[in-house]
């Protein structure tokens, strides 16, 4: 599997395009993630990482009244633009780095939202993605971010649904180091993912760094009981696993 994660998922954009959730993550964390969006309706929403565009639309079809979709991998957006043709919402796409967003102005969006963005970016480049955002979000604006639950790499054996491959490294030493893995679509089908491994503490830090001076809103995700309800063979290895953290901050 390459470490440049732009070749790992212009290898695999296919298998990542959905209308529906298939992913152990499109139901344990994408759903979580979208209700702490609200409200959403008449709001200008960047989706930083946005791949091929699922999260973008479902913000569209809740109400957003502009999503701009910015992703490294040109084979995601090209699988995103192609969704956008195929059924128009009004969501535009861009090719680009998270982490130089010197095109978009100071004080241009009302939400900024990255899902699972930074489990492919160094401490450093997710330093400077943080400062961007909070460059460009407006007062009262918000920024919402999720990513794998620092600790769960480190817990879990190799096994699906989810797991990092991290070998003999531990939570601390496995710092700024990048680890593969692997999480199925309830049809079986694995999709390759990374992790950039980060402290709790290094989150909060960068956070700070960046100028978000409130602390966050935390929700640790996780399957739920109507999850395994859904398909017990698929989610119930997973049950009680703190699976991602998501995070809330509010620009003063």
């Amino acid at each position: 599997m390459s470490d440049d994660p732009r070749a790992l998922y212009n290898n695999q954009a296919e298998r990542w395009v959905r209308k529906a959730p298939t992913s152990l993550s499109d139901f344990t964390a994408r759903p979580a993630v979208l209700d702490l969006c609200e409200p959403i309706s008449g709001s200008n929403i960047l989706d930083l990482g946005c791949g091929e565009g699922y999260v973008s639309r479902q913000l569209k079809l809740r109400g957003a009244q502009k999503v701009l979709g910015i992703d490294l991998s040109d084979a995601m957006i090209s699988a995103a633009t192609g969704e956008e043709t195929a059924n128009p919402l009004g969501i535009e796409y861009r090719r680009g780095d998270a982490c130089t967003l010197d095109d978009l102005a100071d004080a241009s969006f009302d939400t900024v939202v990255a899902v699972f963005l930074f489990n492919y970016t160094t401490v450093q480049q997710t330093g400077l993605c943080m400062r961007q955002v909070r460059r460009i979000l407006r007062p009262g604006g918000r920024f919402i971010f999720a990513v794998p639950h620092p600790c769960f790499a480190f817990m879990r054996e190799e096994a699906p649904p989810f797991y990092f491959s991290v070998s003999d490294s531990t939570y601390f030493a496995g710092r700024d180091r990048r680890f593969p893995g692997r999480i199925w679509k309830r049809d079986g089908v694995p999709l390759e993912v990374q992790m950039v491994h980060k402290t709790l503490e290094d989150y909060f830090e960068l956070l700070r760094a960046a100028g978000f001076a409130s602390f966050p809103l935390l929700r640790e995700l996780k399957v739920l009981p109507e999850h395994v309800a859904l398909d017990p063979g698929f989610f119930e290895p997973l049950l009680g696993w703190p699976l991602h953290l998501a995070c809330v901050l509010r620009v003063d």
